[in-house]
């Protein structure tokens, strides 16, 4: 129990005066976690006396935040919340969407804390490039980026300025690195429109990644909405050691829940075994909880937690988690709805993938599976850093690999690539010699910013289609996720793992088993390596990346934010229609598609990332990725207005101009992966009205009903196989449109035939009313109106207005 004189209890907290001070981040002098964890312990004495049980962390931090909890239904797996985010951040290529979005909304400023990363328009290159004087390398990279996407960074800056959102430069560092570094807080609840936002749950934040429109609701003061997750618990034993890190932790977790076995749930860690993980460790594997499909993944308050907040210059915050930490861990007794062990001391290196992070290989059977499986044996090419590993313990132990090669005389074999996950990182490990046997092994130094793990990669040395085998510390290996060429095989590792195959450039390699020949033709045994956790130092700053915005409304309403209507790069947004009080008839099926349909394969990353902010320039990519259920083939379907084959877009636009509704079937967890509301609207700008799958990723399923699409699933499974792509589908019980009351799927055959099948939802009453509007925007506008908000548009110059 903390003392009764808690700092975080004393009252007048918010003064400039007394007490023990602790901002929400130092960009944020005037909001205060006293304030936060004050509001979170009267929730919670309401919560505890109505459910008399006790809770998990999970549930302590998202109750804590709830707008209602004397009326709140609390399921778990069931109910939806209302909650208070205490933070909502989004990088450049989510970041336009949103301040568009806002911009349409009227308000003057974001009522939460909010910040721009840019992080995702940097392309990595690994060769000589003509763009760039033949030069390569996160320097030039820098460069060229800052002049390409000037337009959308300009806009980011001045939007953020106008309507209050800090404003993190390019070049600053990754998103999920910068919050952890400077945002992070034990307790708190915060919302990314990036999927892999979770990683901050390495300091016991509740972070969820979420689609740009609930990013919107918040940063225009209403309530977030989120069904209940289930809890799962992972039971950590033991101690890591020899060369398995915290990465093998969620790899190992991948193997036993598969891609979707998170769906709707937080994995919450907990045991003895958290006692050799550091909070940076503890980030890597909420990270990639993502690919499982978890909502969030969630680690206790540990002491060095406070070790990691200490060390980013966050004292104060640490003396006020500790004084609060009978709410940051798990009650005794807590239940969890299902539990996992795993015993870290047995726990071996895992290399997961290829085409899936969820395929999961102890080290000690790889060799074998590659033999087997045929998998191109020699790698072309191996990359540590990202989001997911980038930290200075993980760059250290990676550095100390390097160092024993350099000492006997060995080099990569491949080409190697760092990816500092942010500026401050980069410059700590320059300055402690860290960075220079990396670069000496032959690594190039990439920029502080996602790069290849989004797929930003001029990769010149590999053609389309040739396969190939990849290693990374990355997150995510969906084909053609990291290079553009659906035949590179992309593996899974830790940093340290990633730089010891480099050397070898053979999959079949095992630094725990297989000695490496040096240049005098000795053998070479690489020992385990160690890593400090943390700079003995502290971190150094390194160039400054921080815009804040103006503090005083006065100021902030004379601003502008230009946008140029002739751009191709940005578009100001137009309302959807509202529902038209009918069914839906005779809709076209734009495509069956077959397998997994990811994010990616909807709206596809990479060179299309520059049309974030333009919805009808990005739409030109929608689907093209999906994979035809009846040819097989991808973005070639047939029009049945006109019986040509054509692309999947410009049939979309050849129903729209017909006025024919269209949807889409789908397969199992549609819309798994990134949280990327494109995505749905894409969709929806081209005419489509529902997407009617076997079951959906929680993500995307949300970001369709926030842009008024309807998200359905066949109540049978097997139903998807009656469904053919020439079939015209009507939806009926939309005028007695119900939360839990089914819906009807007719279907007509071209022979004249027909069948009727059943079809649910998951909608709730707001959400029907987000469909009745045409989107959450539309629905949200008209309350603002309602309470006398204005009718939206903010504040806009336009050079052109042709």
């Amino acid at each position: 129990m903390p003392p009764a004189t808690a700092p975080w209890r004393s009252k007048g907290s918010n003064q400039t005066t007394g007490g023990a001070q602790a901002p929400l981040s130092r960009f944020e002098p005037y909001e205060y976690l006293e304030d936060r964890y004050r509001a979170m312990e009267e929730r919670l004495r309401v919560v505890r006396r109505r459910l008399k049980r006790p809770l998990t962390v999970a549930e302590k931090i998202l109750y804590g935040h709830l707008y209602d909890p004397e009326t709140a239904d609390i399921r778990r797996g069931e109910s939806y919340l209302r909650l208070r985010p205490d933070r909502v951040a989004m990088q450049d290529g989510t970041g336009q969407m949103i301040m568009l979005q806002f911009m349409s909304s009227g308000l003057p400023a974001s009522r939460a804390p909010a910040t721009i990363h840019c992080d995702h328009l940097i392309v990595g290159t690994t060769s000589p490039q003509p763009d760039r004087g033949s030069k390569y390398g996160g320097e030039h990279d820098l460069s060229a980026a800052v002049e390409a996407n000037r337009e959308v960074y300009d806009f980011l800056s001045t939007a953020g300025s106008k309507y209050g959102v800090g404003f993190w430069r390019p070049g600053s560092g990754i998103i999920h690195q910068v919050l952890l570094e400077n945002y992070a807080l034990p307790g708190l609840l915060m919302i990314g429109a990036d999927s892999h936002t979770p990683n901050a749950g390495g300091l016991a934040t509740l972070a969820v990644g979420v689609g740009g429109a609930d990013a919107v609701d918040v940063m225009a003061g209403l309530p977030w909405e989120l069904k209940a997750p289930r809890v799962v618990g992972v039971r950590l034993t033991g101690e890591l050691n020899g060369w398995t890190s915290p990465k093998d932790v969620i790899l190992k977790v991948a193997g036993l829940l598969g891609a979707k076995g998170g769906t709707g749930c937080v994995l919450e860690y907990f045991g003895p075994g958290l006692a050799s993980l550091g909070a940076t460790g503890m980030a890597t594997i909420a990270n990639m909880g993502a690919e499982v499909g978890a909502t969030s993944s969630l680690f206790p308050l540990t002491a060095r937690m406070g070790d990691y907040l200490e060390a980013t210059g966050r004292a104060a915050a640490a003396r006020l988690a500790e004084g609060f930490s009978e709410h940051l861990v798990a009650d005794s007794g807590a239940e969890y709805d299902r539990v996992y062990d795993i015993d870290l001391s047995s726990l071996e290196p895992h290399v997961n993938g290829p085409f899936t992070p969820d395929l999961a290989h102890p080290l000690s059977a790889f060799r074998e599976q590659v033999d087997r499986a045929g998998w191109p044996r020699a790698l072309s090419a191996a990359l540590i850093g990202s989001c997911t590993n980038s930290s200075y313990q993980d760059m250290a132990r990676a550095a100390a690999v390097a160092r024993q090669a350099l000492d006997a005389g060995l080099r990569a074999r491949v080409p190697f690539t760092v990816s500092p996950g942010s500026e401050a990182v980069r410059a700590t490990l320059a300055r402690d010699g860290l960075l220079a046997p990396l670069e000496a092994l032959g690594g190039t130094l990439l920029s502080n910013s996602c790069g290849p793990c989004i797929g930003q990669w001029k990769r010149t040395d590999v053609a389309k289609g040739q396969p190939n085998s990849i290693l990374t510390s990355f997150n995510r290996n969906v084909p053609a996720r990291n290079d553009g060429n659906p035949g590179t095989h992309a593996f899974v590792a830790s940093p340290e793992l990633v730089t010891a195959f480099a050397l070898a450039g053979d999959l079949r390699f095992d630094p725990t088993r297989d000695s490496l020949t040096a240049p005098d033709g000795s053998e070479v045994r690489l020992r385990p390596p160690d890593g400090d956790e943390l700079p003995s130092r502290g971190f150094e700053s390194g160039a400054a990346g921080y815009q804040a915005p103006p503090a005083s409304d006065a100021e902030r309403s004379s601003l502008r934010v230009s946008v140029d209507l002739a751009s191709q790069r940005l578009q100001l947004l137009r309302p959807f229609a509202p529902w038209d009080g009918r069914d839906v008839e005779d809709a076209a099926v734009l495509i069956k598609v077959k397998g997994r349909c990811t994010t990616d394969h909807i709206s596809m990353a990479g060179p299309w990332l520059k049309y974030r902010g333009h919805l009808d320039n990005i739409s030109n990519n929608m689907l093209v990725g999906a994979v035809n259920a009846v040819t097989g083939q991808g973005n070639l379907v047939r029009n049945v207005l006109t019986g040509e084959e054509g692309t999947v877009p410009a049939t979309a636009r050849s129903y729209q101009s017909a006025g024919v509704p269209w949807v889409v079937i789908g397969d199992e967890n549609y819309g798994e992966g990134s949280s990327r509301e494109h995505a749905a609207l894409e969709p929806r700008h081209l005419g489509g009205r529902a997407v009617i799958a076997r079951s959906f990723a929680r993500i995307h399923e949300t970001n369709l009903k926030k842009q008024g699409l309807l998200p359905l699933t066949f109540a049978e499974p097997s139903d998807y196989d009656l469904v053919s792509p020439a079939d015209r589908l009507s939806i009926r019980g939309l005028t007695a449109f119900a939360p839990g009351v089914p819906l009807v799927l007719e279907g007509r055959r071209p022979d004249g035939s027909s069948y009727r099948l059943t079809v649910n939802h998951t909608f709730n009453d707001n959400q029907i009313n987000w469909f009745r509007h045409g989107s959450a925007l539309n629905a949200m506008a008209v309350e603002f109106r309602a309470a006398g908000g204005g009718s939206g548009g903010g504040s806009i110059s336009s050079r052109h207005q042709g």
